[in-house]
């Protein structure tokens, strides 16, 4: 164990070390911001990772959250000349507190009643970002959106200096989550998740949790969506919509749900893909339906799932442990 702990650390190490270099290995601009995108992403892929891979509770109105830090962030940013060091707390805040509300009403339902119910409080989201013009522009969105202001002595005008401003989020989320899920809070979102009834006899109250796991995703959610305003300076009803929560379901589902790197993984690897897969256009999408189907059928926890399941076989093996158990 104590080997294994090593070389996981050892392993960590070497990719924020590759991390930190990308700039540097690849000066490309269109690179590094298909790579801060996708390390925008993740964050919010990481926040649907608490509430549905180790709560248990499939919410389909991240994207929901999503543009609503987005456009809050850009806004306090752009019409209120806010600092956007200012505005990233009031946005993940506000986020947060909706999702409270949201969260009182749609807990009182279970199963595929709270799946369908988050799912229409997306659509409407998506409607109000749509059609209300005033605020938000409508189908033109918001242009213009100012860069992060300096902090101190560090400034981010560049895109290089962007992407470890991003990078640094990602980092801190990683971190939150890790001590979350490793924490007794943590525990008790996973036996939640494996039964309410039981978790309820043994005295959790499991609509506070529900509501605190709900509330963290909804924060990390909506920090994301101010970091894509902040680093794109421009935003659309589009990044509100279902069709983009089915695409951080789709990162969780590949990457590996309740695991710490899954969110990460899946999100660089589908990224890259559709990068890399521009020249199939539409037909992209088979090859994309094509590799779920392989995935849930074959890699029922993503990738990281698998490596994980993979790693402690081997080990049993070794140990001898699997031959005293059979």
């Amino acid at each position: 164990m104590v080997k294994k702990n090593v070389i996981l650390k050892a392993g960590c190490f070497v990719l924020l070390i590759i991390a930190l270099a990308v700039p540097y290995i690849s000066p490309s601009p269109y690179f590094i911001q298909v790579i801060s995108m996708s390390f925008i992403f993740a964050i919010a892929v990481y926040g649907l990772n608490l509430i549905e891979g180790y709560m248990g509770q499939l919410s389909l109105v991240q994207a929901g959250f999503f543009g609503i830090g987005a456009y809050m962030s850009g806004l306090l940013t752009l019409k209120l000349k806010m600092s956007f060091w200012l505005a990233l707390p009031i946005t993940s805040l506000a986020t947060t507190f909706l999702a409270l509300l949201i969260g009182l009403i749609s807990f009182r339902t279970r199963g595929h009643y709270f799946v369908i119910l988050t799912l229409c409080i997306g659509v409407v989201i998506n409607l109000v970002i749509e059609k209300w013009e005033g605020l938000t522009g409508g189908v033109g969105g918001v242009i213009g959106i100012p860069k992060p202001s300096p902090l101190g002595p560090l400034s981010f005008d560049t895109i290089d200096k962007q992407y470890y401003l991003i990078l640094a989020f990602l980092l801190l989320t990683i971190y939150v989550m890790y001590r979350i899920i490793n924490s007794l809070v943590g525990r008790t979102f996973i036996s939640i998740r494996n039964s309410e009834e039981l978790a309820a006899t043994l005295g959790i109250n499991v609509m506070y949790n529900k509501l605190l796991a709900f509330g963290v995703s909804a924060f990390f959610t909506g920090m994301a969506g101010a970091l894509y305003a902040a680093f794109i300076r421009f935003i659309g009803p589009d990044i509100s919509s279902p069709i983009l929560t089915f695409e951080f379901l789709l990162y969780l589902l590949v990457g590996g749900q309740a695991t710490i790197a899954g969110p990460l993984v899946g999100t660089l690897l589908i990224s890259g893909l559709t990068e890399s897969l521009q020249f199939l256009k539409e037909y992209r999408l088979i090859l994309f339906g094509a590799l779920l189907v392989l995935i849930v059928k074959f890699f029922p926890w993503g990738i990281v799932g698998f490596v994980q399941l993979l790693t402690a076989r081997n080990c049993k093996i070794l140990t001898g442990k699997e031959g005293v158990s059979s």
